[in-house]
């Protein structure tokens, strides 16, 4: 099976789960854009945007960066993805 079949064409399959965690932490796109490129990570606006709608693949430090910013782990993101390969 093709990934872009298997997930319905999207280049992600975090954006839901950043975008989860901004709200939580009441953040806007440009205050996560900001903090991120405290710690050297590039990403403005419009990519946040592409990225929280699977529109845009995120990048190994990129992940890193969210997950520090966002103040949970890289298991926790990725556990309802992890789950459902099982």
């Amino acid at each position: 099976m093709k990934n872009s079949t298997k997930f319905n064409g999207k280049l992600n399959v975090l954006g839901n789960r950043i975008k989860y965690y901004r709200e939580k932490n009441n953040l806007t796109l440009v205050q996560l854009s900001d903090k991120l490129q405290l710690l050297g990570i590039d990403i403005p606006k419009n990519s946040l945007q592409r990225l929280e709608k699977g529109m845009r693949s995120i990048k190994d430090f990129e992940l890193a960066g969210f997950s520090k910013v966002l103040n949970v782990s890289i298991d926790e993101m990725l556990k309802d993805f992890i789950k459902g390969l099982e």
